[in-house]
């Protein structure tokens, strides 16, 4: 029995390192995306997957540490991610984020 948890133990340790490697892979390819994209819309897409990225390596964290502290964070890292993506698509649209009518 103590084998078997060794062993998945190790399981988990050796899949989230793989998965932390390529999640961080992936990140940097996304950060030369938003810099050098070729329309502002590469860039904002690039920008909504880094976030998606950053979840993710935070819930491999948490797993790793075994710990569920991190589900708090994922969450809110989740809201700011919706609210800027909004935002951005909006200022991509119109160019402007909050409108002024002063009639």
């Amino acid at each position: 029995m103590e084998e078997s948890v060794s062993f998945t133990k190790t399981l988990i340790d050796i899949s989230a390192t793989i998965a932390i490697i390529g999640v961080s892979l992936s990140v940097m390819i996304l950060l030369y995306r938003a810099i050098k994209g070729p329309t502002n819309p590469d860039r904002a897409v690039a920008l909504d997957v880094i976030g998606v990225n950053i979840m993710a390596l935070a819930g491999v964290i948490a797993i790793l540490l075994v710990s569920t502290q991190f589900n708090d964070v994922i969450l809110l890292i989740g809201i700011l991610l919706f609210i800027g993506t909004i935002a951005l698509a909006k200022f991509l649209e119109k160019g402007v984020i909050i409108e002024r009518d002063m009639d």
